[in-house]
């Protein structure tokens, strides 16, 4: 199964890769960190320290692991601590908040079992903590056969994703194995796991990380240089459409422009994805409305712009604070939606659309609490209605907002 597996995994690659090199070409994207996927690297911990090496994917886990990596730091001293991720944005992101924790940020390498074995090589931890649910075949049994230890932590499993690993759970079981412990966010998560061959004596169930982001680590400057550069004020009401996804910011702005005269909003962007900043700047442009990129040195005329763009990785935390609705996307096209939960820390007003399934858990809790507003299941492209009229009501009930946000943060506090 595993030879079947890696040679999947390579012919998956062959398939792809006009796709990568088509995004390596127009935004860089794949490129970097190219080598060290392919585990080229020089030996990193020169020390006789002991190794932890904690996996976080891409900027949502990054972000998660925060409080477990200051936790770590702080009751492990003596240790190595290399934080590696995925994606290009969790890297940049996982270089920036864990300068003063982690001893160095690499790039998780792919799971051939050549290449795993030349990351543990040049590694050699002694424990591997994985986030959520990177379940690496070649990297686990790669651990396994050298007696590495490897925990899963804040480890989850969506119904959607235990019916994709059903398909194949007697091969998981086997990966599974290799799984010192899995530490699960609920209940319901450890049942699914237990399901597809983790055995019950190695679970535990410790609630969701995401609770435990400390709404001090935002950067207080960061959103003290949005207040004056956009000069935001309480007078004029901001939309901010978090982390969405194509065709979410087309609904988004008309949703926006049917209630822009009346109400005198503003709009901030925030897409999920780099390689899409463009294409959404592009979408804007379209408007003829005044609009601004983050990205950009400042201008004169930021302190008007009707739409702004934050075309700029790890400052969306330091803006919920200043938008009087927050909408988080992925969640009208049906990508799982994201987190809810650090727009929820601040006593944001949110508004989420039905897929959100990444996030079940928790959407579920705030809802429940009447803390969050979900909306019905309904066609992408009727949505820019639905929303125009829920920010319509939300900005005519200044009390429903504030008891939306108070909520939120309550919720988040209590399990923390």
């Amino acid at each position: 199964m595993y030879l079947a597996y890696s040679l999947l995994l390579t012919l998956g690659l062959i398939v792809l890769i006009a796709h990568f090199l088509s995004q390596a070409l127009a935004h860089g994207k794949y490129l970097e960190g190219l080598r060290p996927r392919l585990a080229s690297l020089p030996p990193i911990n020169n020390s006789s320290k002991p190794v932890i090496w904690f996996h976080c994917v891409s900027v949502g886990e990054t972000q998660a692991a925060r409080p477990l990596v200051s936790r770590l730091r702080s009751e492990f001293p003596e240790h190595f601590l290399l934080i590696s991720t995925i994606t290009a944005t969790g890297q940049t992101l996982a270089q920036d908040v864990f300068r003063n924790h982690a001893d160095a940020v690499v790039y998780f390498p792919f799971d051939w079992a050549w290449t795993v074995r030349r990351a543990l090589k040049a590694i050699k931890p002694d424990l591997v903590l994985i986030m959520e649910t990177e379940l690496w075949p070649n990297f686990l049994r790669e651990c396994g056969n050298q007696n590495i230890r490897v925990a899963l932590v804040n480890g989850r499993i969506s119904a959607r994703s235990f019916r994709r690993y059903h398909v194949v759970r007697r091969f998981l079981r086997r990966v599974l194995l290799h799984l010192t412990i899995a530490v699960m966010q609920s209940d319901n998560d450890a049942r699914r796991i237990a399901a597809l061959g983790m055995p019950e004596g190695k679970l535990f169930v410790t609630g969701n990380l995401k609770f435990d982001v400390d709404a001090g680590a935002i950067d207080v400057n960061s959103t003290e240089m949005f207040r004056k550069r956009f000069d935001i004020t309480p007078q004029r009401p901001i939309f901010l459409a978090a982390s969405t996804h194509g065709p979410e910011e087309k609904m988004i702005i008309k949703s926006f422009l049917a209630l822009r005269d009346k109400h005198n909003v503003r709009l901030i962007i925030a897409p999920r994805r780099p390689e899409r900043f463009q294409e959404v700047a592009n979408l804007i442009e379209g408007t003829g409305l005044t609009w601004a990129r983050r990205s950009r040195d400042q201008q004169v005329d930021d302190i008007k712009a009707d739409i702004i763009l934050l075309d700029t990785i790890g400052e969306l935390p330091a803006i919920y604070s200043l938008c009087t609705v927050v909408f988080v996307g992925g969640s009208i096209v049906n990508k799982g939606g994201h987190n809810v939960l650090e727009p929820a820390m601040t006593g944001s007003c949110i508004v989420t659309g039905h897929h959100t399934h990444n996030f079940q858990a928790i959407v579920e809790l705030l809802v429940e609490a009447a803390a969050i507003i979900q909306l019905a299941p309904i066609e992408v492209e009727k949505s820019d209605q639905e929303l125009a009229r829920v920010f319509a009501e939300l900005l005519g009930d200044n009390n429903r907002r504030d008891e939306l946000g108070k909520r939120a943060r309550e919720i988040v506090q209590q399990n923390r």
